[in-house]
């Protein structure tokens, strides 16, 4: 029996003329093109000119299309896109009349046209949103989050690692070449012995060695369970010694001198310490660190490192900004994670005032216990010379002074030793050394420090405080679990640096949106 089945229902779509009505006047539809006529999107967007094939898709409309995406729905796929060109009718509104664009043409289009000027009119829209609500730059809270790159957690290599199995292989090496020396002795030629080896060096050898002894590499006797001649055994050792060196040599030039690691499935991710669940139970897994920087609810400006820790991220973002903006914050607000010794020096030199805690910020605001411990070597008193005393009464005398590490500022620390610590009473209190007590003091660390308290205790300093905590982690909460970003889908921190504009710009836009139908200006 044959099933006829129809594809026809007795509804008929039937849509005015006039599209607009449909849409409230209150959507954010009208906020966004309101913003996007303001900005000449031509100049960023490149064109290409065809000789053949098919007509190219306007690039302004992908752009809003993609645009307006991303600020209503967050984090948005390519195929998400398509549908609602489709089925949404704001998004076929926006394509004024022109066909919905395909998956493929989005793709292509985000990165090819897109991907390169995507910064840049991240900038114009804030120009546009910052004059109209007078948004202050002086003031921008800085915080960073990690998110998980597109990679499989068990992809890791380590630099040590890489640098300890190399030095090992070199250490085979010249066991082989040893006992090769002996193979080639009736020639009257012998390899030299080096620390380290170079692989071109190594793949000399290997050709001189072929040509003395008379091997043919070609029709010698592979795998195992043959007996094979001692030229052929030694030939194969060095061929497998220069394939490791050139694997380790290679992880090392990917991780650079900045990191201890990279992922194998994403070579631009580095291995971080990740808070995974409200347990506080972490793991280490490939990842970018992303930086933010929030002025009056807004993201003013962002970045994505490589770097595990935020201390190293400080000035990067805050170059970024004055490109941007052609100015720096005057106080830049951040947490432990940025107050080192480089960074209170970088403040100084672009005038900037220092709100950026310090490890020790807790200890030294709060507990007193931590001020009136004597023992402690910031807390000895200094005598007329400029001696640090002891609780003892004995003088510490100037020892050395040693460059402080990953300081890029020439910057030292001063080393200061006991006069005598035989048979003082405070001594087991005082320090567990065997002989005289050492310590060490950085006098201009400690005057940044003094003058981070005297800023962060005020007033202004403890409103500055509570509003990082609102504005900044609040920001990152709304990207991540409003906006759907918490993990990268793309691979490579210049792709990671595409998402996180394209999730800027359109946070922004809906913040504004927000603000502009509340009718509050921000301060």
């Amino acid at each position: 029996m044959k099933i006829s089945q129809t594809y026809c229902t007795s509804y008929q779509l039937k849509l005015p003329l006039d599209v607009e009505r449909i849409i409230e006047t209150s959507d954010p539809v009208y906020t966004f093109c309101e913003v996007m006529d303001h900005i000449d999107l031509n100049q960023y967007l490149a064109v290409q000119e065809r000789s053949t094939g098919r007509s190219k898709y306007d690039s302004t409309i992908l752009l809003k299309v993609i645009r307006f995406a991303f600020m209503e729905h967050g984090y948005t796929s390519v195929r998400m896109i398509e549908k609602f060109c489709k089925t949404d009718i704001r998004f076929i509104w926006l394509l004024q009349e022109t066909p919905a664009p395909s998956f493929m043409t989005i793709n292509n289009f985000m990165n090819n046209g897109l991907s390169t000027s995507i910064e840049d009119i991240f900038v114009q829209i804030n120009k546009y949103i910052f004059e109209q609500k007078h948004v202050d730059l002086k003031h921008v809270y800085i915080d960073g989050t990690k998110i998980t790159a597109n990679a499989n957690k068990y992809s890791w290599v380590w630099k040590k690692s890489s640098i300890k199995k190399r030095k090992k292989t070199f250490g085979k090496v010249t066991d082989l070449l040893q006992e090769m020396n002996d193979v080639i002795l009736p020639f009257r030629v012998k390899f030299g012995i080096r620390e380290e080896y170079a692989i071109e060096y190594l793949e000399q050898i290997q050709e001189q060695y072929v040509s003395l002894t008379g091997l043919q590499p070609e029709s010698v006797k592979r795998g195992r369970g043959h007996r094979k001649t001692e030229e052929q055994r030694f030939y194969e050792k060095l061929r497998e010694y220069i394939g490791r060196l050139r694997k380790y040599a290679e992880h090392i030039k990917i991780c650079g001198e900045d990191r201890n690691s990279y992922s194998k499935m994403d070579n631009g991710a580095t291995f971080m310490r990740m808070k995974r669940d409200y347990m506080g139970n972490d793991q280490l897994l490939p990842g970018y660190n992303i930086q933010l920087g929030i002025c009056d609810e807004y993201i003013a400006v962002f970045d994505g490192t490589q770097y595990a820790s935020d201390v190293d991220c400080f000035a990067p973002l805050m170059e970024k900004f004055n490109r941007q903006y052609g100015r720096y914050p005057e106080y830049p607000v951040a947490d432990a994670g940025y107050g080192s010794l480089n960074n209170y020096l970088y403040c100084e030199e672009h005038g900037m005032k220092k709100y950026m805690k310090f490890t020790m910020f807790q200890k030294k605001s709060t507990d007193k216990t931590y001020h009136d411990d004597p023992y402690l070597a910031v807390n000895f008193p200094i005598d007329e010379n400029g001696s640090p005393v002891c609780p003892g009464g004995k003088k510490f005398h100037y020892l050395k002074s040693h460059p402080i590490k990953g300081n890029r500022y020439g910057r030292t620390e001063e080393y200061y030793q006991c006069e005598d610590c035989t048979g003082c009473p405070h001594k087991e209190r005082c320090c567990k050394c065997q002989g005289n007590r050492i310590i060490r003091l950085n006098e201009e660390l400690t005057g940044f420090h003094q003058e981070v308290l005297s800023n962060l205790n005020s007033v202004h300093g403890a409103l500055l405080r509570m509003n990082r905590r609102i504005l900044a982690e609040g920001g990152y909460g709304g990207i991540k679990w409003n906006r759907s970003y918490i993990r990268a889908r793309r691979k490579g921190l210049e792709g990671v640096i595409f998402e996180i504009a394209l999730i800027s710009c359109g946070f922004n836009l809906h913040k504004y949106h927000l603000k502009k139908s509340a009718g509050r200006i921000a301060a």
